[in-house]
């Protein structure tokens, strides 16, 4: 008998009511945040809500979120006038409470239609593993820790996002894709980290010819550059009108800000971190020097306070220039062969580099990964390989940001349930990949999840009980190194398991290996270079032969513009 799952509002009924029984529960500094945008736009004029600092909680996201702000202000003076006034700091009644929690779970119907339309828009052999995908994000721990207890808007962002992934599916809708995600960012500009894949996917699928990367759409391109650039105009237009840009990307990319966030975010720099204070008791022995100066920052964890006592420092250039490289990885691949599987993988990809090796990152942001790849993470067994380690990790991080007794057994067991339910789901519904899974991939995603429960117990419960309020740090550096190895585990399973990878870095090395053997010979030796390129060009499988064909065309292109008349006809074969 096949299993029956509940729809999709079925869930948001009964999951509205649970986040109902929350409006009580903690919130933190976002809360009064939030309470202050929406005092700011309303009672005062477009041209002083970046510039407004009565409260330490100043305006930093971009206008459309602004304008969303000041239309949920309208609605908010009417509950609670004080809600909506500048000296009203930390004001929270129970109606201001209500009102903004409120808000969170209307906002976030968005999320629903988007995955709703995800569903209907699957092939209908793979609708019921999309509809558990589907149920997975709307009911995520993740979203209900740092929406509906810790307090923000993620559902809604995360709804636009879905509905323009969605919208991407279709090639008649690829106008609206590209148009809703400049919209999005607008709103909020964490996801100009996933610009790189919605650039190339768009550009290889919408603005170039499916025949030959050679052939351009101009009218295609001028909608969509023209799509873009009125969505900007109407965000940043008042704003460049009344010459407040600079403050404006000021407040939007504080760059004074330090390499780790206060609770480390789980990613490189965590690991990082952790090796630079294991060092510091090693180094004597070692021999290392240990700078005095940092060892205060290495024991405080505030923000803007990050230095390193034994390992080198990190910079804002090394951490843009990690990000560009493992994100150029994956676009390599979906430039090749464009389908929505590799847009989604390389989005999620996107998302990996940016969480890893970015700076300053926060661990609400590892959203910017779990949920894209939720969407495809029953294609096959290996992309559920790579996910379950991503899964737990990903949860376990947000554990820290709710440390109040009260809520723990909220966030503990209803994030043990849902990965109970949902990671038996999807192993029952994701199919057998056609290529061999990775054997150390498996071993390490059991494992990895046999050890959270230990660290949950020990970092929640026990080390208050043998420690008392000694080694405060701990828990949080035991959580965060924790869950970083298992978002790295995770990133590299799906790098390998995708073949984002494998195939970009073949594309890459063959180009190189081209550009060394007859890049130098192609002015001299024309004959002797397409000899070369022709062999490079048809030395893999054919799924790629076209995307590699047309990569090293252009470089050949570059070192000798007189062979483009045979250029154009290999590239159109």
């Amino acid at each position: 008998m096949a299993e029956s799952y509940p729809t999709l509002t079925q869930c948001a009924v009964v999951s509205t009511a649970f986040k109902v029984l929350l409006f009580p529960a903690y919130k933190s500094t976002d809360f009064e945040v939030h309470r202050n945008w929406l005092a700011i736009t309303h009672s005062l004029p477009v041209s002083e809500w970046y510039y407004e600092k009565t409260s330490e909680w100043t305006l930093d996201y971009p206008p459309f979120f602004a304008y969303f702000e000041w239309l949920l202000a309208l609605v908010g003076r009417l509950v609670d006038p004080a809600m909506v006034r500048i000296y009203s700091l930390h004001h929270d009644s129970w109606q201001t409470v209500y009102f903004q929690r409120t808000t969170v779970i209307l906002t976030e119907l968005l999320l629903a239609y988007g995955l709703q339309a995800f569903i209907d828009s699957t092939p209908t052999p793979s609708r019921r593993a999309a509809q558990v995908a589907a149920l997975s994000i709307f009911l995520s721990p993740g979203l209900l820790i740092i929406d509906h207890i810790h307090f923000q808007y993620n559902g809604f962002m995360y709804g636009i996002l879905v509905v323009s992934l969605v919208l991407a599916r279709c090639s008649s809708t690829l106008l609206r894709s590209g148009l809703v995600f400049a919209a999005l960012l607008c709103f909020k500009h964490i996801h100009l980290y996933l610009a790189p894949a919605y650039f190339v996917f768009l550009l290889r699928r919408y603005c170039l010819s499916a025949q030959s990367i050679f052939r351009i759409r101009p009218l295609n391109c001028i909608k969509l550059g023209g799509g873009i650039g009125a969505i900007f105009a109407a965000a940043f237009g008042p704003f460049a009108a009344m010459g407040q840009m600079p403050q404006l990307l000021s407040r939007l990319f504080p760059f004074s800000r330090g390499l780790c966030h206060a609770y480390w975010a789980p990613n490189i720099w965590a690991l990082y971190s952790l090796a630079d204070r294991v060092l510091i008791y090693l180094a004597p022995r070692l021999g290392l020097a240990v700078k005095s100066a940092a060892l205060r920052s290495v024991t405080r964890g505030l923000v803007g306070d990050t230095a390193f006592a034994v390992l080198p420092e990190i910079t804002p250039r090394l951490c843009f220039g990690l990000t560009l490289l493992f994100q150029c990885l994956p676009l390599v691949k979906l430039f090749v062969e464009p389908t929505w599987d590799n847009f989604v993988g390389a989005i999620t990809l996107c998302g990996y580099a940016s969480f890893l090796f970015g700076w300053h990152v926060h661990e609400k942001a590892i959203l910017l990964v779990m949920i894209p790849f939720s969407l495809i993470a029953l294609k096959d067994r290996r992309h559920l390989g790579a996910f379950r380690p991503l899964a737990v990790a990903g949860h376990v991080s947000l554990f820290p940001l709710v440390f109040t007794p009260a809520e723990f057994p909220v966030k503990t067991i209803y994030t043990v349930f849902w990965l109970v339910l949902f990671l038996s789901a999807f192993d029952r519904l994701a199919p057998a990949s056609s290529k061999p899974r990775f054997f150390l991939l498996d071993r390490f995603s059991t494992l990895y999840i046999a050890v959270s429960v230990p660290l949950i117990a020990y970092t929640s419960l026990l080390h208050q009980v043998v420690f008392g309020k000694s080694y405060e740090f701990l828990p949080l550096m035991l959580t965060s190194s924790y869950t970083a190895i298992g978002v790295v585990g995770s990133w590299l399973g799906f790098m390998a398991s995708s073949g984002a990878g494998s195939d970009s870095w073949w594309l890459i090395l063959h180009a190189v290996q081209y550009v060394r053997d007859g890049g130098v010979a192609a002015v001299a030796f024309p004959a002797m270079s397409e000899n070369a390129f022709r062999s490079i060009s048809s030395s893999r499988h054919d799924q790629i032969l076209m995307g590699s064909r047309s990569v090293l065309a252009m470089i050949l292109l570059c070192a000798n513009p007189e062979r483009r008349h045979w250029l154009w006809g290999l590239i159109a074969d």
